[in-house]
């Protein structure tokens, strides 16, 4: 490792890093702005000059660029020296000639790197009176607010947004002082990460739109250590919350899975912890239908009276927590419990997990997708079923580049001469999927076929790379670069509810491991906790259509966080309507299934509760409260233990706390490590519990000053190791517990260099979470046998499910902004068939089949498998179409192609609705 001398003092570094990041890595504060760890240097801004000297003789030295200049052993620099000083100085001054220093009313006030760093240089007075320059600023859609005054060209926006997230349609535009980032003209950003410009941003050019109309300052913010509940990936998150209202969501850096950035359903879906839509009161649906809410103390009354026979049965859900879903379980016993999914969906969970524990390959973290050099799509489409994979997987394509930077010897983090070096070069991507996907533009091959025939595709890859007898060319050239790979990896899932191509990832996987043992398998899994529920399944549980079989004979169904209707046909939800059965939903919002239900108990959201969720790569990781709930909500698992209480089961009664929950539910062989998943509650930094508030946290008092002068007391939280205030100490406790990043100087989010043990690398405060699948290594049980095709009648289509990451998850499309983007249910179809249909994007069909015929509108897909047509999963609107059914489309000639609706009410004077045609 390499020595550096800063200032007259030697410090080691890592080796391959660049002068900044060295001396970021060795405490010290050196400004910067167009620096990103995880986009490497392009010297931009010239913030980070330092003094370089050649030897000890040299007392001038030369000015330095801190990131364009690696950090070799032996090197002299110097931060204090006044050149290097008054530089940085002068830096800033020019930075601040245009911009409005308005920060009093900027959104961003308060946790800008530009008040840092104006502050750490030292640059207090302006001597520049001329007039500014000024920008229109333009509509970007309801997630970015847009303020181009601001803007200190540090090239950030675009590199992300183009070069690193793959996104086409903002861009650096003008030049010298009239340079302008933004799209060509107003409308909706295109990508699903265009949040992460709201943190990439140094300044406050780009903004979160729903926080700015809800807005709070940082350091008036309540925060908590969280993960995503938006899909199965497990995202760390810190949500925000002031006056009992969740204000806003920002990454929390985990080295292993979402590094620094999170996609937009991440950032901006939770909006329907505040809606209209949550269910606050205990009800009991009354003969007229409606519901009463009645007290807490008055549920006994109703579930004792409904018991009759004593027979209770439990739906659990993968969105709900490992200690929810564990207790309804323990509380019905498993041969009387669902684990809440369909059985196909249920039997190719099952399959993945049980493929995780034995296949040869190694399951990885997000961080390790990013390192493979070869990659092989079977049947995902990435982006809108595991965002966050997907943009590891643009990363791995430039794995190529690097290593060609490597033989040439320039280092990584020298971003624009790999690029220049490279040019259009990628590592190999190939990918087979019934429909296009957002990660074509960097595959090397795309293959459209239907669900059977993808599967096939990997089979006869799999006896490829098994024994080389495959004649197709296609075959061959895949099968070449995968064994020719160091890293090569294999990525699959359930989405097109498809066993047969799971077990075909599988088969390639195992294949390939036979002669390398690097390589990668991942699954995809739909939900937050799809993996911990099946995990936590048992061989006696029940499927659903098991319980509506037998519905007459339930006396007591409690489903758990679960909407039925999106599991069970129209014809089963009557079946479960019309029963005699008793219904006691347990759930956060109103839906269908709460409708037809009997009792309503309203659960905490995931804001207002803790619990664990296991990742897609089984990984249990613990999120917390941001705030205490609400009316009568509780969590899920505490409701579970009141209807315990009620039907006397000692057990489930006698838990007092949440940890005593914990050491329950390890009592099951898959979770027995679940108590060190995070700190028990006991867990003390120099004997103080960490605050969820900053020391800064203003106005305490006053919050609820409108309704009495008297301060309430704070609310206590005795199961957790966190605390509802400001006095406690957030430093140095394990990353499982840090609600929130800051350092003295350093109020951004770039303050979290200072919980890294180096940049870019993990936390000081050790990993977060715990693995509980881990390979046997003995290879998979595999079945070969090719799925014969079906050949269609003319006019008919095989319906295969399109994912939209706005708009087929369940909770996060009753947050507005996010339903306004969905958009309209669709039915897509090729190319080739659109034109003989003769209808285009939003135009009508009619899609007819057994019992069924709605009239729909169409998208146009630029790559559709022959015989398929692709339906909008998870949409309230369509929830009786269904994957592997056969249907009928035709044009339909009364279709009244419905206007766009264009959301923004600000500025948008010159946008055009034909960049929004599905609004």
């Amino acid at each position: 490792m390499p020595t550096i001398i800063v200032d007259g003092k030697s410090y080691e570094v890592g080796s391959g890093k660049n002068l900044l990041e060295a001396c970021l890595d060795a405490g010290l504060d050196l400004p910067y702005f167009c620096w990103h760890p995880s986009m490497g240097s392009i010297g931009s801004c010239r913030q980070c000059a330092l003094v370089q000297y050649r030897d000890n003789d040299d007392q001038h030295g030369r000015i330095i660029m801190g990131c364009m200049t690696p950090a070799t052993d032996g090197a002299r620099v110097s931060l204090k020296v006044e050149k290097a000083k008054e530089f940085r100085e002068a830096v800033v001054e020019s930075l601040m000639l245009n911009h409005p220093h308005d920060c009093p009313v900027c959104s961003e006030g308060g946790e800008c790197h530009l008040q840092d760093m104006t502050v750490m240089v030292g640059h207090r007075d302006r001597r520049y009176k001329g007039k500014k320059n000024t920008h229109r600023n333009q509509y970007l859609g309801p997630l970015i607010n847009h303020e181009m005054n601001r803007c200190i060209t540090c090239y950030r926006c675009e590199r992300f947004y183009r070069d690193y997230a793959g996104g086409k349609d903002l861009s650096a535009q003008a030049s010298r002082d009239r340079i302008y980032f933004g799209r060509h003209q107003d409308g909706i950003l295109e990508s699903e990460f265009s949040g992460n410009l709201v943190e990439v941003c140094p300044t406050g050019v780009f903004t979160d739109k729903p926080f700015l109309a809800d807005y709070s300052r940082k350091w008036d913010l309540q925060s908590s250590p969280s993960i995503c509940s938006g899909c199965g990936v497990g995202c760390n998150i810190s949500p925000g919350e002031r006056y009992g209202r969740l204000k806003r969501i920002h990454n929390r850096y985990n080295h292993e899975i979402n590094g620094y950035f999170i996609c937009d359903r991440g950032r901006f879906g939770a909006g329907y912890v505040n809606g209209d839509k949550r269910t606050n009161y205990v009800g009991i649906k009354e003969p007229n239908g409606a519901f009463k809410a009645i007290k807490k103390n008055e549920i006994s009354r109703h579930i004792i009276q409904w018991l009759g026979n004593g027979n209770i049965v439990g739906i659990g859900s993968p969105r709900a927590s490992v200690e929810s879903n564990y207790l309804l379980q323990k509380l019905v016993g498993p041969s009387k419990f669902s684990l809440g999914v369909s059985q196909t969906e249920h039997n190719i969970l099952k399959r993945q997990v049980s493929i995780l524990q034995t296949t040869r390959a190694s399951n990885p973290s997000v961080r390790e997708i990013e390192m493979a050099d070869a990659i092989l799509v079977l049947g995902e489409d990435l982006t809108n079923t595991a965002a966050r994979i997907a943009l590891a997987i643009r990363q791995a394509t430039k794995n190529k580049a690097i290593a060609m930077a490597t033989k040439m010897g320039i280092e990584e983090w020298h971003d624009s001469a790999v690029r220049n070096l490279a040019q259009k070069e990628l590592s190999p991507l190939f990918i087979t999927t019934t429909a296009a996907t957002k990660l074509d533009d960097v595959a090397m091959k795309t293959i459209t076929l239907s669900p059977d025939e993808i599967a096939n595709f990997g089979l006869e890859l799999a006896r490829q790379l098994a024994d080389g007898n495959s004649q197709d060319p296609q075959i061959i050239e895949i099968a070449t670069y995968l064994t020719t790979a160091e890293r090569p990896l294999i990525v699959s899932g359930p989405s097109l509810l498809n066993a047969n191509i799971v077990e075909s990832a599988a088969a390639v996987a195992d294949a390939l491991a036979m002669s390398n043992q690097n390589t990668q398998l991942s699954f995809t899994f739909p939900e937050s906790n799809s993996t911990g529920s099946i995990l936590l399944g048992e061989p006696q549980n029940l499927m659903l259509s098991d319980i509506i079989e037998n519905i007459d004979e339930i006396d007591v169904l409690v489903v758990l966080e679960n909407d039925l209707s999106r599991r069970l046909s129209a014809f089963e939800m009557t079946q479960l309507n019309a029963s005699q059965t008793k219904i006691i939903s347990i759930d956060v919002l109103e839906n269908k299934t709460l409708e037809i239900s009997d009792m309503v108990l309203p659960a905490a959201s995931f804001a207002e509760t803790q619990g664990t969720l296991v990742n897609n790569e089984g990984r249990a990781q613990r999120f917390y409260s941001v705030f205490s709930p609400l009316h009568d909500r509780l969590p899920s698992w505490q409701w579970v233990i009141d209807i315990a209480a009620v039907i006397e089961n000692e057990e489930l009664s006698a838990i007092a706390s949440f940890d005593e929950v914990i050491d329950l539910c390890a009592q099951n062989n898959n979770f027995q490590a679940l108590s060190s998943v995070a700190p028990d509650k006991n867990f003390r930094d120099h004997g103080l519990k960490i605050p969820r508030q900053t020391h800064r946290n203003s106005g305490r008092t006053a919050i609820t000053a409108n309704t009495s002068v008297h301060e309430p007391q704070q609310s206590p939280d005795e199961e957790t190791p966190l605390t509802y205030s400001m006095e406690g100490l957030n430093r140095d406790q394990p990353s499982a517990l840090t609600p929130f990043v800051w350092s003295p100087g350093w109020n951004s989010n770039q303050s979290l260099q200072k919980f890294q043990a180096e940049t870019d690398g993990p936390l000081k405060g050790g990993p977060s979470g715990i693995k509980l699948i881990k390979s046997s290594g003995c290879g998979v049980s595999l079945d070969y046998d090719r799925t014969p095709s079906v050949s269609l009648k003319n006019n008919y289509w095989r319906l295969v499910p399109i994912y939209s990451l706005h708009g087929s998850e369940e909770l996060s499309l009753h947050t507005k902004e996010i339903s306004e983007l969905a958009g309209l249910p669709f039915i897509m179809l090729s190319g080739r068939d659109a034109d003989n249909m003769k209808v285009s994007d939003g135009d009508g069909v009619i899609v007819s089949g057994d019992d069924l015929r709605i009239s729909i509108s169409v998208r146009v897909s630029a790559r559709m498998a022959k015989g398929c047509a692709g339906y909008s999963a998870g949409y309230n609107e369509i929830g009786h179409l269904t994957a592997d059914t056969y249907v009928q489309i035709n044009r339909d000639d009364e279709w009244q192609p419905l206007k766009p609706v264009v959301i923004a009410t600000d500025r948008i004077a010159s946008f055009k609705s034909e960049d929004n045609q599905y609004v």
